[in-house]
């Protein structure tokens, strides 16, 4: 195996990436709430999954997701664009999850994707090139403060 992290962090490192991911979806449901006032909890919902989904990938196989994601293409592309502007405060957050869970997908031998999500989060201007890899230790600290402002993570009492 090729020298790397160690394998039982990754699962961590994966939970990490998911809370980040859950606060993107719950910020783009606010947001895009307010955009498309008319359409609704259900088209919000289903439109920022598609765009967290596009994002991070992969894709939601469920038909209803992915008809719903073929039909809005375009607008998903489009509110993509405006992540980096929107959302600017998520960005450093969001690079560092984009860039962890490249390295957990490299890890473990998914390669399907793998690059394009990099590629396509730079495109979007959402990828800050300029800072620095996190290490993962880093990365858990910085998931764990915003994960318990954000209501996500709660400490048990012991």
């Amino acid at each position: 195996m090729e020298k790397g992290i160690d394998r039982g962090l990754i699962p961590a490192l994966r939970e990490g990436i998911d809370v980040v991911k859950m606060v993107f979806f719950q910020e783009l449901k606010e947001y895009l709430r307010k955009q498309y006032p008319g359409e609704g909890p259900t088209y919000t919902g289903m439109l920022a999954g598609a765009m967290m989904n596009s994002l991070f990938g992969p894709p939601n196989p469920q038909e209803k997701f992915r008809v719903f994601a073929e039909e809005n293409e375009e607008l998903i592309r489009q509110e993509l664009q405006k992540v980096s502007y929107e959302f600017n405060e998520l960005c450093f957050l969001l690079t560092d999850a984009l860039r962890m869970h490249f390295l957990c997908n490299h890890q473990e031998g998914i390669q399907d994707r793998n690059e394009e999500i990099l590629k396509n989060a730079r495109e979007y201007g959402i990828l800050i090139e300029e800072r620095e890899v996190p290490l993962p230790k880093g990365f858990m600290e910085f998931v764990y403060r915003v994960g318990k402002a954000r209501g996500f993570i709660v400490e048990q009492k012991k």
